[in-house]
């Protein structure tokens, strides 16, 4: 059996405030040589789930893509003196759910809607490859937004349709800092629901209202995460990007061209960084809104 958390990084990009960052390790899988979920999306792209620590009290932020990862999580916490832990879900997707089990002691907090689509979808994710099995429903639902408090921090959670309908992101009022799952995404965001991206879009120009000070995606580079995030210029890229694949004619033009290219603006600005597998994102992407708009 592989280790699975061999190339886990634990990083802390500001006090009490920790990453869970595996993956975007070009020639390296973790799962199997086969197609599947684990490598060919979270891994390859690299994936970081968070905790908000403060005293004996912590908060994660997704339970990560397998239950070692989850379990190098708990140990880790547990470590630092944690004795209690809530769990926070981003949205009902693969790599943020497959370590709930070892959270199953804990409240774990979710939208309503989070909990109804892991219901839903219980036998599909308990098939796909790996498994995620068994499939741990939320303890606790909201609508729209939470209060909480982890120690003395003040934490809310709030309701963005942006990749997911259940989008779920943390707000650090006090520190100005969101922690967005895969509501931001560098370099694009991944659609999974291309029929809803003027959804997204408007959503998207919702978030850029708030006063927000950095950024912690669930799916970035390594290195932008450790140093703090990232700046509200991701929400304009990912924005942007969106937006051009919305308009037909920038959606024709993005067929025949690279990511890098397409994105080179942003690039150039420094908003969002290059990561080559990210190319076959862009495919997709093109590929998913062209069949919602019926051109293919």
């Amino acid at each position: 059996m592989p280790d699975m958390t061999a190339t886990l990084r634990t990083l802390q990009p500001y006090p009490g405030i920790f990453a869970y960052y595996d993956g975007r390790i070009t020639g390296k899988r973790l799962h199997s040589d086969q197609t599947n979920w684990l490598d060919d999306g979270a891994y390859s792209l690299g994936i970081a789930s968070y905790a908000i620590v403060d005293g004996r009290e912590a908060l994660v932020y997704d339970t990560h893509m397998s239950l070692s990862h989850a379990r190098a999580i708990r140990t880790h916490l547990e470590g630092l003196g944690v004795t209690s832990i809530r769990v926070v879900l981003s949205h009902w997707h693969t790599d943020h759910i497959a370590g709930n089990e070892v959270f199953s002691d804990c409240e774990i907090i979710a939208l309503g809607l989070t909990a109804e689509l892991l219901a839903a979808n219980r036998e599909k994710l308990e098939r796909r490859d790996p498994p995620i099995f068994p499939v741990v429903i939320p303890t606790r639902t909201f609508e729209k937004s939470l209060e909480l408090a982890v120690g003395g921090r003040r934490i809310e959670l709030h309701h963005f349709d942006i990749h997911s309908a259940d989008g779920n992101i943390i707000w650090l009022p006090d520190e100005k800092l969101l922690l967005a799952g895969d509501t931001l995404e560098d370099p694009i965001t991944y659609i999974s629901e291309a029929a809803h991206i003027a959804t997204h879009i408007a959503e998207l120009e919702r978030m850029r209202t708030w006063p927000i000070n950095r950024i912690l995606p669930s799916h970035g580079a390594e290195a932008r995460i450790a140093a703090g995030g990232y700046a509200p210029s991701l929400i304009d890229a990912n924005r942007s990007y969106l937006q051009r694949l919305a308009d037909p004619a920038e959606r024709a033009r993005a067929e025949t061209l690279s990511l890098k290219t397409f994105v080179a603006d942003d690039l150039a600005s420094g908003a969002i960084g290059y990561f080559e597998p990210y190319e076959a994102v862009h495919r997709k992407n093109v590929a998913a809104v062209d069949a919602a708009a019926g051109t293919v």
